[in-house]
């Protein structure tokens, strides 16, 4: 086996889940031209639409890459609020021809007056809340969690090395499930929300505790990311990329860690500053190399 193939192995080796650039159907070869008229191949993202039901009712149809149907359609339910960890999952249909899951409770379950009250997000594949997601955030009570910052700067290195269909094609976000400097769970999407809502159904449906877990996204920090981060339980959220206002309004109230602007060795904390243990020098983490922060492939 050669170098190179064994260096990735080593990367990826400690995730549960990990984004495989290489799988059928997630990315399509195209030709076109480049600046000076030469042909060039490179990689596009699929996109496709998948039809989430809950029992006989259907509720949204999201624009997404296609992995994991089953985990982002648990995953979309719980964030909305439509099912519990008390819920009792009878089953989980595929359908790859129709592009429909249907998730199947044992408890009766009915919200058409809750889907009249749909929001549109800022998402980048334009993604659907529904208007009553903030009462749910009252209830919430995130747990003081210490945050080391020599964790963030091993996930940070060891996240950007990973491949991934974002340094592969680009147009994509990605999601990390972390417990303290080791990533667990790595997706991806066209959209930030539908990476964190396949994480959402994993835990839901592997029954995986959320209270020493930390988010790591590539996508900004909005009031969307904060709040379904927050009601998944999830006291630490972290990006790459900048907030909105909202987004570190919401992260204050409900006492969730909120670091943006990650990249090398320079972050940003806008809420939760009391619960990061600086362990680590800036002076001796070295520069994010120049490919972490391409948008496709050379």
């Amino acid at each position: 086996m050669g170098g190179m193939q064994l260096a990735k192995l080593e990367e990826i080796g400690d995730y549960l889940i990990a984004p495989d650039p290489g799988a059928a159907r997630l990315t399509r070869a195209v030709t076109g031209t480049d600046q000076t008229g030469a042909t060039v191949a490179t990689n596009v993202v699929e996109e496709r639409p998948l039809t989430i039901f809950l029992n006989a009712q259907e509720v949204v149809t999201a624009m997404t890459i296609g992995d994991y149907p089953d985990y982002l359609a648990l995953g979309f339910l719980r964030n909305q609020g439509m099912l519990s960890a008390a819920d009792e999952i009878t089953g989980v249909d595929y359908d790859e021809e129709l592009e429909t899951v249907i998730v199947r409770t044992a408890r009766k379950t009915d919200y058409e007056e809750k889907m009249r009250k749909k929001t549109r997000t800022s998402g980048c594949a334009v993604g659907t809340v529904f208007g009553d997601m903030m009462e749910g955030l009252q209830d919430v009570k995130l747990p003081a969690t210490s945050v080391h910052t020599s964790w963030l700067y091993a996930l940070s290195a060891k996240i950007n090395r990973t491949p991934s269909l974002y340094l592969e094609a680009g147009a994509i976000h990605g999601t990390v499930l972390c417990q303290g400097a080791r990533p667990l769970v790595y997706m991806e999407d066209v959209g930030r929300h539908n990476a964190v809502d396949k994480i959402a159904g994993w835990m839901l449906s592997e029954a995986v505790p959320a209270e020493d877990k930390l988010l790591y996204t590539t996508g900004r920090l909005t009031s969307e990311m904060v709040i379904k981060t927050a009601m998944m339980g999830i006291p630490v959220l972290v990006s790459r990329s900048g907030f909105t206002a909202w987004g570190v309004e919401i992260a204050r109230e409900v006492g969730l860690t909120l670091i943006g602007r990650m990249k090398g060795k320079r972050f940003v904390c806008l809420s939760g500053e009391d619960r990061l243990v600086r362990d680590a020098n800036p002076a001796d983490v070295a520069d994010e190399p120049r490919r972490a922060g391409r948008k496709g492939a050379l």
